[in-house]
């Protein structure tokens, strides 16, 4: 390995590295890297954000999602991108299973 592509490996977050670092080349890890951004993306906008919503306005946000993704997946080499979207997505699984509970505790005392 080169001084320079050294350089960038230890420049990069764990997730783009580990994907950069074991598949068989770079297209295909970036691909991975892209796939892995658009699913938790769009894991999280489930969690926190979605609403019961047309297959029209569903298509649309697909849409903003998979160009937002894009967008972060070049973000992601240098950026904790994915680790960001890990947390966000830990943090809204608790909230939901609190609100799960507490829902379940009311019904119960009524």
């Amino acid at each position: 390995m080169g001084d320079e592509q050294a350089f960038v490996y230890d420049s990069m977050y764990p997730v783009a590295r580990v994907l950069y670092e074991n598949l068989p080349n770079f297209t295909i890890a970036g691909y991975a890297l892209f796939a892995v951004i658009f699913l938790l993306s769009a894991f999280v906008y489930k969690l926190g954000f979605a609403k019961k919503l047309s297959i029209g306005k569903n298509a649309v946000i697909t849409l903003f999602l998979l160009a937002g993704g894009l967008g972060l997946t070049f973000l992601a080499f240098f950026l904790p991108v994915v680790e960001g979207l890990v947390i966000a997505a830990l943090i809204l699984i608790l909230y939901k299973i609190r609100l799960w509970r507490e829902k379940r505790e009311n019904a119960a005392s009524h």
